[in-house]
């Protein structure tokens, strides 16, 4: 699903968290005008610890799928849990980066009784600071989960607290007609990647769009780097605050990616993903390196021209199976209004029934449970659900892999700041490595 992300919410992120409510929410208000983000609170959810006797025929629900298509799709989701439980889900729809940014406050507040969510660490988090209601019981009712996405939903206390929906890999996107056109072939190694950007710049091509206004998208590049130089493992540990982000093996990362930065599209840090994706639909770039959800800015009849490969090897050694793979899915809050009403909601959004009318709706994404009718799926879905398939080893992506607030306040103003200057990499490096000691040590 995609990740809007707008200007006023990046600016957000410069506020440090010291300062981060009253001047935040002030910023926020006045970047992005008045009563766009719900009324008067930032998150506004419909639940509350102390709320008891609520009407036994709602549930309200926080979503985080702001853009026209994926909004569109959850409400048709919405439509048919009503329709099979005669419960009605009232639906809180705020910006995705507002949602995300936010969380922390939301959950402590006066969360909705379901709210949409990331799989991994980032619910792990949540889960073990005991802001998220234990969902074991709805899992019982499930069918159509393999055991990793079981892993993905589980806390560090053995019980589940998620139940997935749709995931994405990320890849590097390519239209078919332009290859064809110059005779590219899919580059195996980096030397082939670098010797085809060459060749897409005398073909008067931006060899790999590339967009990072918002703030998120570098995050990939650096991922799928770290993956194919250091290894899942490392990787890993990394995000986990357990390797230094001063070794010898970061610094190659950076390193590799200050030599991929010429064939990247310039001026990044003034584009927005679907900016760049546009530019790969206008066929003025010959690749983007991005989630399936790039495909929401093509038409139907263009997606048919879209294609994709798995980022090329860089070390033999490790290979290329590695990849991000993000799960979207939900959570219930601590203590919702109704929590009978809110597991119910939450086995029908695990339900086969409920992953049909996402396949039905939305080419940008893949559904979580194998029982579904994937029939529907485009070629692009069916080639994404093999490669993911193949995976030996998935991350769920950089800001979702490792603390909240080390990913916002540490990690986004740093790999702006490479982008912008990418020669004092050491220099870059430490300051890292030193904020990231005083926060997984807070």
């Amino acid at each position: 699903m995609s990740r809007p992300r707008s200007q006023a919410e990046y600016l957000a992120r410069l506020v440090p968290p010291s300062v981060a409510g009253l001047n935040r929410r002030s910023l926020l208000a006045g970047a992005a005008g008045t009563g766009a983000l719900l009324g008067t609170g930032l998150l506004a959810g419909c639940g509350s610890d102390s709320d008891s006797g609520s009407d036994s025929k709602t549930v309200s629900v926080g979503s985080n799928q702001s853009d026209p298509k994926p909004k569109d799709v959850i409400a048709k989701v919405m439509a048919g849990f009503q329709t099979a439980s005669g419960i009605q889900p009232a639906v809180n729809t705020v910006d995705h980066n507002t949602f995300q940014e936010n969380i922390n406050n939301y959950l402590q507040g006066k969360p909705d009784d379901v709210f949409m969510w990331f799989a991994g660490y980032r619910m792990r988090f949540f889960a073990a600071k005991g802001l998220a209601g234990d969902v074991s019981d709805v899992w019982g009712k499930l069918s159509g989960y393999s055991d990793a996405f079981k892993k993905a939903s589980t806390g560090d206390d053995g019980k589940q607290y998620f139940v997935p929906a749709s995931y994405y890999p990320w890849a590097v996107f390519y239209r078919k007609s332009v290859w064809q056109q110059h005779g590219y072939q899919v580059p195996k190694n980096l030397d082939e990647l670098n010797t085809l950007g060459a060749q897409m710049k005398k073909d008067g091509l931006a060899p790999i769009a590339f967009a990072d206004k918002d703030g998120w998208p570098a995050m990939g590049t650096f991922d799928i780097l770290n993956l194919r130089i250091n290894g899942y493992q490392f990787h890993v540990d990394l995000m986990a605050g357990k390797e230094a982000w001063t070794s010898d093996k970061v610094k190659k990362v950076f390193d590799t990616w200050a030599g991929l930065l010429p064939i990247h599209q310039p001026d990044a840090l003034g584009r927005t993903w679907q900016e760049a994706a546009q530019s790969l639909q206008q066929k003025k770039s010959g690749m983007y390196l991005l989630g399936l959800f790039v495909a929401q800015q093509f038409s139907n009849d263009e997606q048919d021209d879209l294609d994709f490969f798995t980022f090329p090897e860089i070390d033999p050694a490790i290979g290329a199976k590695a990849l991000d793979a993000p799960i979207d899915g939900y959570m219930m809050a601590r203590k919702p209004k109704s929590e009978a009403n809110a597991k119910k909601l939450l086995e029908y959004v695990g339900s086969k029934d409920a992953a049909n009318i996402t396949v039905k709706n939305d080419p940008s994404t893949l559904v979580a449970n194998t029982g579904a009718d994937t029939s529907g799926y485009t070629a692009l879905q069916k080639k994404a659900a093999e490669l993911v398939g193949s995976a030996t080893e998935i991350a769920q992506f950089l800001d979702r892999d490792t603390r909240p607030d080390f990913a916002s306040t540490v990690i986004i103003p740093a790999l702006q700041q490479f982008i912008k200057n990418p020669k004092d990499i050491s220099g870059l490096l430490t300051s890292i490595e030193n904020q990231k000691k005083s926060i997984f040590t807070s």
